[in-house]
């Protein structure tokens, strides 16, 4: 979208109330920025497509690269990501690692920006 696109108010007037009502509510700068990392590992195509398949079952690395068609090396590398953001977790068992998403919050986070895509 052009920047000539973006309609823009024809005078310069500051609403102050509403301005008092929105500086009430603002999260601090370090929320901000938190909450911005959290979408950044949701943003890349590889990681979302990690998150599909944990989000039907806990599964290995291994399990991972079959499915997705990729290096084990690969997908460690965006698990470490996804375990960073705290979207995954993991346990082992015997030799293997199963990873699974940390909480419901991670797929309903997803299920919302798919239906946000899908209006």
């Amino acid at each position: 979208m052009a920047m000539n696109d973006v309609e823009c108010c024809d005078t310069f007037c500051v609403h102050e109330d509403l301005l008092d009502v929105v500086k009430d509510v603002m999260p601090d700068e370090e929320e901000v920025y938190d909450l911005a990392e959290l979408f950044k590992a949701y943003g890349d195509s590889t990681r979302l497509r990690i998150l599909f398949v944990l989000s039907k079952a806990e599964v290995c690395v291994c399990d991972l690269a079959q499915a997705l068609n990729m290096t084990q090396s690969a997908i460690s590398h965006q698990l470490k990501i996804l375990k960073q953001s705290k979207l995954v977790s993991s346990r082992r068992e015997g030799k293997s690692v199963f990873y699974s998403l940390a909480d419901g919050h991670v797929s309903t986070i997803i299920a919302q920006g798919r239906e946000h895509i899908e209006e």
